[in-house]
C-alpha cells in the first residue's frame, strides 16, 4: 500500500511508478484525509509514503493524515519506506517526522529522497528550471526509481537490519528545516498573495479542479477565488495549471515559468 500526496505531479508520477512496478495499492492522503483512516495490510504488503517537501518540512496535509492513520497489520511485521520529493534538498525532513510514524507504529526501513524538476516559485530567487534541467533531474529520477523499486522487492521483514539510506539533505539541514522551515509555515504557506489577472483569465475552472485541498471556489464561467480556510498548501498546482497564465502569487511569480510533469508531453 503506497500512501501518497502531489501537487504538481511529481510525486504522482513516482507513486504510480512504484504501484504500477511493484503491483501495490494508491491512495491519495489528500483524497482520504478526514475519513476514518483505517486501513488493512495484506499479509506480505509493504507500506510506503511518498511526498514533496514543502519549505523542508512535511506538508501539513501529509501529517495531519499520518497523526489520523491506524493499520491494522495483522500482528506481523510489515516493511515500510518513506520517499521524498523535492526541487532542490529535504533538510531534515525525514528527522522531524519520525516521531509521527512511530507513534502509529511505523518504522521504516527505506529512506530516499528524489530530486525532481523545482515548482515552488513563491520567492523572489525562486523559479523553474530550464527545459534541460528539467529534463535532466526527470532522467535521473527514473534511474534513481529503478534501484528503489528493486531495493523494495526484494525486501525482507525478518531481517529488522536491513536498511537503506539515500538522502539529499543539503547544507546545514537543521538550518533550513529548523528556523526557515517555521518561516515558511509562518509566513508563505498560505493563499493569500494568489490573485487573478482578469483579463488573462478565461474561466476555465483548471486551477479549482487541481487544487489538492479544494481551496479554490470557480469553475466553467466564473472567475476563481481562493477562500483563505487556512487548507492552502501553497503547492502552486493552481499557478503552474493554468492554461494563459492568469495567476499570480503576489508580485513574486511575475514572469517566472510554469512547470508540471506532464506539461511537455
Amino acid at each position: 500500500m503506497i500512501f501518497y500526496f502531489s501537487g504538481t505531479g511529481n510525486t504522482l508520477w513516482a507513486a504510480q511508478t512504484l504501484a504500477e512496478r511493484l503491483g501495490d495499492r494508491l491512495v491519495n492522503m489528500a483524497d482520504a484525509i478526514g475519513g476514518e483512516g483505517r486501513y488493512t495490510l495484506g499479509e506480505h504488503e509493504a507500506v510506503g509514503f511518498i511526498f514533496p517537501v514543502h519549505g523542508w518540512r512535511t506538508p501539513r496535509l501529509v501529517r495531519q493524515f499520518i497523526d489520523q492513520l491506524s493499520i491494522d497489520a495483522g500482528g506481523k511485521s510489515h516493511y515500510a519506506y518513506l520517499i521524498l520529493t523535492a526541487g532542490d534538498s529535504i533538510g531534515r525532513t525525514v528527522e522531524r517526522l519520525l516521531p509521527h510514524l512511530r507513534a502509529k507504529g511505523i518504522d521504516p526501513q527505506l529512506f530516499a529522497s528524489i530530486i525532481m524538476p523545482e515548482s515552488y516559485v513563491g520567492l523572489p530567487f525562486m523559479d523553474v528550471d530550464t527545459p534541460a534541467k528539467e529534463q535532466k533531474k526527470k532522467d535521473e529520477a527514473a534511474r534513481q526509481l529503478d534501484a528503489l523499486v528493486e531495493t523494495i522487492a526484494r525486501w525482507d521483514c525478518r531481517r529488522r537490519d536491513d536498511s537503506f539510506r539515500s538522502l539529499t539533505r543539503g547544507p546545514i539541514p537543521g538550518f533550513f528545516s529548523g528556523p526557515v522551515g517555521s518561516f515558511f509555515e509562518r509566513f508563505l504557506i498560505t493563499d493569500k498573495p494568489f490573485h487573478v489577472v482578469a483579463d488573462r483569465c478565461i474561466k476555465c475552472g483548471r486551477c479549482a479542479s487541481v487544487c489538492p485541498v479544494g481551496d479554490i471556489e470557480g469553475g466553467k464561467g466564473r472567475q476563481p477565488q481562493w477562500l483563505h480556510h487556512d487548507d492552502c498548501l501553497t503547492c502552486f498546482s493552481c499557478y503552474h495549471h493554468c492554461p494563459t497564465h492568469a495567476i499570480e502569487f503576489g508580485g513574486r511569480t511575475k514572469h517566472k515559468g510554469q512547470y508540471f510533469y506532464t506539461r511537455r508531453k
